[in-house]
């Protein structure tokens, strides 16, 4: 009998829906196609990667405003995500910053006000600084009663990855003792004790093969760990040592950067004076341009290892600073023009962040948001988008930025705080700040008395006008002050021995000595013959 008289036999439509199913059970059954298909709606709990630079100025970026510097995946990353042009770090330096992240609090309430290591009070007089103030006591770790960031994820079933500079406290206090399943790297040291060329001298990392780039290295580590954990919800934290000083970088960066420089035009004088400290007014570092590079190649990694690994769709990437460029101090590597001041200034440019978050699900009705954020916020955030539950007594001075980013809701305003109670190496003064709306007040505690600035008209704090608007001032010190002493604020104490003539001779040596000097250094680096060492920093590997 001919098989085309069997009437059971599928007509051609059978046929054509047979082999249709056919496709969708083989492309549904492959995990590739299944991370695809996640992508459509909101993931139940989304992988989350958080990008944190050290020491890196808002406009150290190309999509910030700077014609110097090249961040071409850092450029990329803002073109996809919300953009919050009024973003925050919670310190001018670097610790209480970091732990304002990983707890959700103000640096007054959670304790770390300095960066960990550095002198308060009497020891404060080894510096031979001779000043005025004593800084007052900080804590020495990330207090243990704290539910960081990585404590309330794992508890929600995330895999938890640390990779680079901690700088939160020493041995029983590493990321591993804070809620991280693994740790590379993250110990107490805020530096690259190494250098940014392998042998690292970091006990929680292994070194590489001589020459090889810290930056890079951490990047793939990084990116193995996203490759391995593809099955399973992650919280990577990617802490940068870059593009902390010591700052080092290749010969062949170096060149690119100095022939741009030339190009571009080198102007006579890089420097001035701030307060206390000469301040950098020019972006034309080859170092440290190549230093931001290399950052930015290794943020490229990362996020190549997402979209490789089919994750980019359903995971969270946040981007952001600890605290300004160096302007001042440590390696005088950048400039924060045109907000004033840098790293360790109460000024925007000691505090204001690039600040980015990427929702890959949600789509960009309103790119920049100008709505102030600041790092506190980043934890309750996280815990919205990965629907983990929120910990009000833990996070109490972030605010969630969930509806603002899916809903364009509008948040009510708030009153954000800034206690920095020591004077640091970069030229800052102890003070506090609250910002409420478009006001900024500055509270000093060597002279007593405070600033005043309107961020809308004055965005970059030239006109001081607490004594053209004595109510608003009187009034936002007081909330200030209630504030504080809420929080059980530690504040710095007068110096019985300080000498007068002695702080006088200081300052005269900085206007004459240290600015000449620094002018120097910079033209020396930008000299077609200059060689720091013979191996630049051990980015080459010699042979004798």
């Amino acid at each position: 009998m001919c098989l085309k008289h069997l009437n059971f036999l599928p007509s051609n439509n059978d046929v054509k829906l047979l082999l249709l199913l056919l496709f969708f059970a083989i492309f549904c059954n492959n995990p590739e196609n299944r991370k695809k298909e996640m992508v459509s709606k909101k993931p139940e709990k989304p992988n989350v990667l958080f990008v944190l630079v050290d020491d890196l100025g808002l406009h150290d970026l190309g999509f910030a405003g700077s014609t110097y510097y090249e961040t071409p995946n850092i450029d990329s990353l803002a073109a996809q995500s919300f953009v919050f042009t009024q973003g925050y770090a919670g310190s001018r330096v670097c610790s209480p910053s970091r732990a304002t992240i990983m707890t959700g609090k103000f640096t007054a309430r959670h304790g770390i006000t300095d960066w960990i290591g550095a002198k308060t009070g009497t020891d404060w007089r080894s510096h031979n600084r001779h000043d005025k103030l004593l800084p007052a006591e900080n804590a020495a770790a990330l207090p243990k009663e704290d539910i960081t960031i990585a404590e309330a994820l794992k508890a929600n079933g995330y895999k938890t990855f640390y990779a680079g500079k901690w700088h939160l406290g020493d041995v029983g206090s590493h990321p591993e003792d804070h809620g991280f399943d693994i740790n590379v790297g993250g110990y107490k040291s805020g530096s690259p004790m190494g250098g940014y060329f392998s042998p690292y001298n970091n006990p929680k990392m292994s070194d590489g093969s001589n020459g090889e780039n810290l930056t890079e290295r951490l990047a793939h580590e990084t990116a193995n760990f996203i490759k391995k954990n593809d099955e399973t919800p992650f919280f990577a934290f990617l802490s940068f040592y870059a593009v902390h000083g010591a700052i080092e970088t290749n010969q062949e960066r170096w060149e690119k950067y100095r022939s741009k420089a030339q190009r571009q035009g080198i102007k006579e004088t890089g420097f001035m004076m701030e307060k206390k400290l000469p301040i950098r007014q020019t972006q034309d570092n080859p170092i440290y341009a190549g230093l931001v590079e290399s950052m930015d190649d290794a943020v490229g990694i990362v996020l190549k290892a997402l979209k490789d690994s089919g994750l980019d769709k359903n995971t969270i990437v946040i981007f952001t600073s600890d605290n300004g460029g160096v302007s001042s101090g440590d390696s005088f590597s950048t400039a924060s023009l045109p907000f004033r001041g840098g790293k360790g200034y109460q000024y925007e440019g000691g505090i204001r962040e690039p600040y980015l978050i990427h929702i890959p699900w949600v789509s960009k009705t309103k790119k920049k948001i100008s709505y102030p954020v600041t790092g506190a916020d980043f934890y309750p955030t996280i815990l919205d988008f990965t629907n983990t539950k929120l910990l009000p007594n833990q996070h109490k001075d972030g605010l969630s930025l969930l509806p603002i980013i899916e809903n364009s809701t509008t948040l009510t305003e708030r009153p954000l705080f800034w206690h920095y109670p020591h004077y640091g190496n970069q030229g800052g003064d102890p003070s506090s700040v609250i910002r409420k709306g478009k006001w900024k007040l500055i509270h000093y505690y060597e002279g007593n008395y405070n600033e005043l600035y309107d961020l809308e008209t004055d965005p970059f704090e030239q006109k001081n006008i607490a004594n053209s608007f004595p109510t608003i001032s009187q009034k936002l010190h007081t909330e200030l002050k209630t504030w504080l002493i809420e929080v059980g604020a530690k504040y710095p104490t007068v110096d019985s021995e300080f000498d007068a003539e002695k702080r006088k001779k200081y300052d005269e040596n900085m206007k004459t000595k240290t600015l000449t000097a620094l002018e120097n250094e910079r033209k020396k680096m930008l000299q077609p013959d200059f060689l720091p060492n013979k191996d630049w920093w051990g980015s080459k590997v010699t042979v004798d």
